[in-house]
């Protein structure tokens, strides 16, 4: 998985009203289309989740208010570096205070159970709703050889592997051992295409039936189970639960990419983003990059915006993912949710996200916010 690079606050907190600057100093305003810390984003209507046009088809994530679309223009006063300090303190303490007391919550504690328990609760409706949602994009396509975009495969291609990514975790769940590579991105994607090779259907109608019909017996599957013991998975052991995650993580990364082809809205919103939760945790440490990660030692909070949190603690180069934000985190990262997955999964740009104000991190160490992203490699 991929994460973006993150601005400071410093950069989007000099949005705050304007203080006095020296005595003798002229107040200057200025604009343009980019700039240093110190501007900030104009807002308006109609963006996509992730700040550029084309992705989500017109779809603005649940939760937050749709900004400006297009290339953002920013606006600038320079004020003195200790006004600038005392609005990024105070701003800072603000959000953590609103965050404790109305919604921050650990990835552990968002939710329930259903299922007979198995499930967390909601996240079996979340796939048979998203299921649906896929086959609906996809009834009545005409042409499937049409590219989808950011990627090598065709419309007909990428949906062919969800169908058969479906099944695969139907089986999974259903006891059966199913071998798909080593977990390795190199690995993942020759499964893939030797998959893909083997199997010739190509139609959107019955390609959707067959994303509905394995979702569904995944489901049936955990249905008939009384524990949560664990499977084997291409990305390693996980409990069904996190493999109902995992499935439903990837139906939104490839539904996704199958409503931009088409130019339709999309389908991920808060609620399924932290859904996604529990595998993006579990298969976080087993996709770091060990160059990357040796000898370092660094503390992460990760925050979704008005959701649920987490932690993310290095030390010296072994890393451990947790429900829980660590006591005193080096540098916290807050993402609006949407954009957070989209993110996680590669298909999204992150300046746009930035700039308009989508990314944000502060701490005592905040200059460990742009080293997050290099820090692990997709599968």
């Amino acid at each position: 998985m991929t994460f973006a690079h993150t601005r400071t606050i410093v950069d989007e907190f000099t949005r705050a009203p304007r203080g006095a600057g020296p005595p003798g100093r002229t107040r200057e305003r200025f604009t343009g289309q980019s700039g240093p810390g110190g501007y900030r984003v104009g807002e308006g209507a109609g963006v996509t989740s992730c700040g550029t046009e084309d992705e989500g088809a017109g779809h603005t994530d649940s939760g937050t208010p749709a900004l400006a679309a297009g290339p953002a223009t920013w606006s600038c006063v320079p004020r003195a570096p200790w006004v600038i300090r005392d609005e990024v303190r105070g701003r800072a303490a603000r959000i953590r205070r609103t965050d404790a007391v109305e919604t921050g919550r650990n990835v552990e504690s968002v939710a329930g159970h259903d299922v007979r328990g198995t499930l967390p609760e909601g996240l079996g409706e979340a796939i048979r709703a998203t299921a649906e949602e896929i086959a609906a994009v996809l009834r009545g396509v005409a042409d499937t050889g049409v590219p989808v975009p950011g990627s090598e495969w065709t419309l007909g291609q990428a949906a062919a592997h969800l169908a058969q990514a479906n099944e695969l975790m139907a089986d999974i769940a259903a006891g059966q051992e199913r071998s798909y590579g080593d977990g390795t991105p190199q690995s993942l994607a020759e499964a893939n295409e030797r998959a893909l090779a083997g199997f010739g259907e190509r139609d959107a109608d019955p390609l959707a039936e067959m994303i509905v019909t394995h979702a569904d017996a995944y489901l049936t599957s955990v249905g008939r189970c009384t524990t949560d013991a664990n499977v084997v998975t291409p990305l390693g052991p996980m409990t069904k639960a996190v493999l109902g995650s995992y499935l439903l993580t990837h139906m939104l990364g490839h539904g996704y990419d199958l409503a931009r082809a088409l130019g339709r809205p999309h389908m991920l919103d808060r609620t399924r983003v932290e859904l996604s939760l529990p595998f993006l945790i579990t298969a976080m440490p087993r996709v770091t990059d060990a160059a990357a990660i040796a000898r370092l030692t660094a503390r992460y909070t990760i925050r979704l915006r008005g959701g649920a949190r987490f932690g993310v603690t290095f030390t010296d180069g072994v890393v451990s993912v947790t429900p829980q934000p660590p006591t005193r985190p080096d540098c916290t990262i807050l993402i609006e949710p949407v954009t957070f997955l989209l993110m996680a999964l590669g298909r999204c740009n992150p300046w746009g996200a930035m700039a308009r104000g989508r990314v944000l991190a502060w701490g005592r160490k905040p200059w460990l916010a742009p080293r997050f992203p290099e820090l692990f490699k997709a599968p």
